[in-house]
């Protein structure tokens, strides 16, 4: 029976280690699991049995890793202690040493240092490439070159690059493709249907939902992630039971707060746009996600302040809206890239990108669009 998103959400499949199934799925708290004799540990390493020790695998991160996947509309799925683990396990199931990836010029400053920073000491070497005009990537791609990475909506500037096209032009070079979707989620999103290869999401932010958990889900073809599972455990990146129990429990809820924080971010988009104290609001034409499975623009918006001085007495002025170095969770909040995410990034690069001091990110809750927005017209109230 085909069933619709919402419903997908809600009716996680879980798969009982006993007998009698509770309706709530239970957190297998536990580092290791206990066997009867030598028999049954050789039969976990032919295949007969599930668990040996959570380092390798657990019901609840197997639950997660499921949920994602089924979303995603993806083979498999395996979760990570951050997103940060997740999308280290997703570039090196791909790149050897001695790889060429393009990225986008527009990537979290985390994933940028990652890739400039840590995979470079593997002699992996990156190219960052402009999205934002449909162009070829001939001229950028090397016969080493294996690996395309990209956010479906960029952080902090909020571009949605035309996916349809890009996997298209990756798969003409012989590229595999990795697509960042936790800003859109699968809710808004489904990179696989356009040909991604691998999908990864923090899921920290939306599919989480709540801020209480930290975690990371790689989803896409099987083989890919058989490496990547791989990685997790000999990386020591697995997610704890816990944390997949939470992210799990918030994902059933993933339809209902996207709906509600899509709309909040509308409104308050509009409402920036038309101040005298913002000199630009960045957030999603209309036309930039007509490809989008649920035709909705998101529920982050970007502004920049008019006078970039008083950054700080903006900050300090909101009184509901909480300054915190994150996104996605129930309660509308603020981030300030140039001193948090993307902090790595030197003043040079994040000028050439438009991160300027002024910049301000806001992630849409489901409180009530009026209070958020009264509370953001008495702080711009220099």
């Amino acid at each position: 029976m085909s069933e619709s998103f919402e419903t997908k959400t809600v009716h996680i499949h879980h798969n009982p280690v006993h007998p009698d199934v509770s309706k709530a799925t239970p957190i297998y708290q536990t580092s290791v699991f206990a066997f009867p004799g030598l028999e049954e540990v050789e039969d976990y390493y032919a295949g007969k049995r599930d668990y040996l020790y959570t380092r390798n695998g657990n019901p609840n991160q197997v639950e997660l890793a499921e949920a994602v996947a089924r979303l995603e509309e993806a083979e498999q799925g395996v979760g990570a202690a951050s997103g940060m683990g997740a999308i280290m396990a997703g570039l090196l199931a791909v790149l050897n040493p001695g790889d060429h990836l393009l990225a986008s010029h527009e990537i979290y400053g985390g994933t940028y240092a990652l890739l400039h920073k840590e995979l470079s000491r593997f002699q992996i070497e990156m190219e960052l490439i402009d999205l934002s005009r449909c162009e070829s990537l001939e001229p950028h791609v090397r016969p080493n070159t294996k690996l395309f990475y990209l956010e479906t909506i960029t952080n902090p500037l909020l571009t949605v690059a035309d996916l349809p096209y890009w996997m298209e032009q990756a798969k003409q070079h012989g590229l595999l493709t990795m697509v960042d979707n936790t800003f859109a989620t699968p809710y808004l999103i489904r990179p696989m249907s356009f040909g991604a290869d691998l999908v990864v999401h923090s899921a920290t932010k939306y599919i989480g939902g709540h801020s209480d958990v930290t975690a990371g889900v790689l989803v896409g073809r099987r083989d890919l992630l058989q490496r990547a599972k791989e990685i997790v455990v000999s990386f020591g990146a697995s997610l704890s039971p816990f944390e997949a129990w939470l992210a799990a429990r918030g994902l059933k809820t993933l339809a209902l707060r996207m709906e509600r924080q899509c709309d909040n971010a509308e409104k308050i988009a509009a409402f920036l746009s038309q101040h005298a104290a913002v000199k630009t609001t960045y957030y999603p034409e209309e036309n930039d996600v007509a490809f989008f499975q649920h035709k909705r623009r998101g529920a982050m918006v970007s502004f920049c302040l008019a006078d970039e001085a008083r950054v700080y007495d903006f900050y300090r002025r909101c009184k509901l809206i909480t300054l915190a170095p994150s996104l996605a969770g129930v309660e509308t909040t603020l981030s300030h890239p140039v001193t948090t995410s993307h902090r790595a990034l030197s003043v040079e690069q994040r000028e050439a990108s438009g991160i300027t001091m002024g910049l301000v990110r806001l992630s849409a809750g489901i409180e009530a669009a009026e209070d958020i927005i009264a509370d953001l017209r008495q702080a711009l109230e220099f």
